[in-house]
């Protein structure tokens, strides 16, 4: 219940955000009309609306927000003509089109129902809805979070419900304001007698805020010209919603691991593998704290390598749970440790517990993880966590991540992203010293990695995590971006560092880019040590061959374990390609690989 009073009042605060500001006018153009039949039904549509397309925003991807974006549309039309008609109300007689019509019908409908006794909930209804769409792109950090949650935990009556609490919280607002507003408007009316020109008035300043919106100036102007802020007491809110972890984490380089996600504008963003964060070191091993109850570690929809583990059952056991993903490659650079220190001290109690909680969709093919725990050599049990379930209960947000717990099943230490290895197994063998194991092997392990496992080389490395699908694409070497969700021809351009781009027919997908013809690239100036890419083929499993050059060259004794020196490779499944591993100095340089196959997806670079 707290959760849904927390949303609640973060709607309400709404009001003094600079995002709620264009729709006042809307919502000032009702004064003077009667409450239940007028302003009643317009907020029931607005927050009703708002829910509804907030929901689909969260849960159904990008066809969802491409059909809020064409509902905008429509009702910035409608708005413009509600305000046309404010402006000059004899104009509704000569408006014939079905949406003009639509509009005089909304726009009048409180007039007629005054002299001629009509009803105008319908009306205030629909314009509502038309102003609740305009709503639904302005997301403060508790509609954020909330939108957070749906995308993790899924389609739920509860996730509708906590969007409708804060749309009620919001029109609450909007009513109290129209309550004041209103009569302060009526004040105006009949002292000065200048009622017609407060329509005109009105009605210039809906069309103002239809310009306004339709410009984006609501969330790029009034967010500088407000003076009232809402952001440190919706933190304040978020902060009772989403308790922090006991350890802070810091931004160091770009190496760890972490997905990060986030609400605002009509957006949701999820950060995956490549952004290293890491956990401030905590205090020794002899005071390590308590964090919390290991959860259940139900809904895994398939155990791997073991029967299902339940957290009742690994009771008097030290349990490292560590979350990954097989395509991440800050995970797969962690893998070597984690399996050294299984190995180590599975006779001493430990019991190491790999959640699978996929990123991309073909992560979610358990035959795709059985094949990599296969290759990486994992033989500890893994939680096919496709659900994500097992990642809620623990409310984790990144990969990797390592949780510590004890014999009696709390939380005694956690760590996110690469790195600290040391202090990490010195946890696991106070830990089992706790736990009263006898003659707890000492020492660390010496993990002498190859390959994609290979720690990075973190002090030389300049090029960030790079998505390819347009949901969370950046630095695309043409400013006007990709041609989303249809084929295009793209050309070649000179990248500054950092900078990629496809040239041949590509479809630019949400999650991926889709080669429809043979002869196509993908090239970027990067400046690291190695250069892997997460590459598949398409539905049909054809493999896909390819060459790679670096400054227009073969890559020699640079090329990647997926690549000979040569340049050429084939693309023979869903996974992490290392296509580069410099044997020289690190510098700037121009990566291209040239697929001779169509087919191929491509869905994101990554560096070490």
């Amino acid at each position: 219940m707290i959760l849904f009073v927390l949303a609640y009042l973060g709607g309400v605060l709404t009001i003094v955000s600079p995002c709620i500001l264009p729709v006042l006018p809307f919502v000032f153009a009702r004064a003077g009309q009667p409450f239940m039949r007028s302003t009643l039904p317009m907020l029931i549509g607005m927050a009703a609306t708002f829910a509804a397309v907030a929901t689909l925003a969260a849960l159904g991807g990008g066809w969802a927000v491409q059909a809020n974006e064409y509902g905008r549309y429509a009702a910035l039309a409608l708005l413009a003509v509600f305000g046309i008609i404010l402006l000059f109300p004899a104009l509704s007689d000569h408006l014939t089109r079905p949406l003009v019509s639509l509009g005089a019908r909304l726009s009048q409908s409180a007039d007629k129902g005054a002299r001629a006794g009509g009803s105008s909930v319908v009306a205030s209804l629909l314009l509502g809805v038309a102003t609740g769409l305009l709503w639904a792109p302005c997301a403060g950090p508790v509609l954020g979070l909330i939108l957070t949650g749906a995308a993790l935990q899924g389609a739920s009556v509860g996730t509708t419900l906590l969007l409708l609490a804060y749309a009620l919280g919001a029109a609450t607002s909007l009513a109290l304001a129209l309550l004041v507003g209103g009569k302060v408007y009526q004040t105006m009316k009949r002292s000065l007698g200048v009622g017609e020109w407060l329509r005109r008035g009105v009605g210039v300043a809906v069309l103002v805020a239809v310009a306004a919106i339709g410009l984006g100036l609501d969330t790029g102007f009034l967010t500088q010209a407000s003076v009232a802020s809402t952001a440190s007491l919706e933190q304040g809110l978020i902060d009772k919603l989403q308790p922090q972890k006991p350890s802070s984490v810091v931004m160091n380089g770009n190496d760890g691991g972490a997905m990060i996600m986030s609400g605002g504008s009509n957006q949701m963003m999820m950060s995956g593998a490549n952004t290293m964060m890491q956990a401030k070191p905590q205090a020794a091993a002899d005071t390590l704290p308590v964090e919390g109850k290991m959860p259940p570690l139900d809904g895994a929809i398939q155990w791997l390598n073991s029967p299902p583990l339940s957290a009742e059952a690994l009771r008097g056991k030290v349990v490292l749970v560590d979350f990954w993903t097989y395509s991440c490659i800050n995970c797969i650079r962690a893998i070597p440790y984690v399996k050294a220190w299984a190995e180590k001290y599975k006779n001493q109690g430990l019991v190491v517990i790999g959640v699978h909680a996929p990123e991309f969709a073909f992560e979610k093919n358990v035959d795709n993880v059985k094949k990599a725990i296969g290759d990486l050599g994992i033989t500890y049990p893994v939680a096919i966590d496709n659900d994500y379930a097992i990642w809620r209960a623990f409310d984790n947000q990144y990969w990797p991540a390592h949780y510590f717990i004890d014999a009696e099943g709390r939380i005694r230490h956690h760590h996110f992203g690469e790195g600290e290895y040391d202090q990490s197994e010195r946890v696991i063998q106070e830990l089992l010293a706790e736990a009263g194991k006898q003659n707890v092997a000492g020492g660390i392990v010496d993990v002498k990695a190859t390959g994609t496992e290979a720690a990075s080389n973190q002090n030389d490395m300049q090029s960030p995590e790079t998505y390819v699908g347009w949901q969370r694409s950046e630095n695309f070497v043409d400013t006007k971006g990709t041609v989303n969700d249809a084929p295009h021809v793209y050309s070649a351009a000179e990248p500054k560092l950092n900078e990629w781009g496809l040239t041949g027919n590509w479809t630019v997908g949400p999650e991926n880019a889709g080669l429809n013809d043979k002869d196509g690239s993908i090239y970027y100036r990067f400046h690291a040590r190695d250069l892997h890419l997460v590459l598949g083929p398409n539905a049909d499993g054809k493999p896909i061959r390819f060459k790679v050059t670096v400054d227009g060259k073969p890559p020699g004794d640079s090329h990647g374990v997926d690549t000979d020196a040569d340049g050429n490779g084939t693309v023979t499944g869903q996974r992490l390609y290392q296509l580069v591993r410099e044997a020289g100095p690190v510098g700037d340089h121009t990566f291209e690989i040239h697929f001779l196959d169509p087919g191929v997806q491509a869905y994101a670079f990554t560096f070490g």
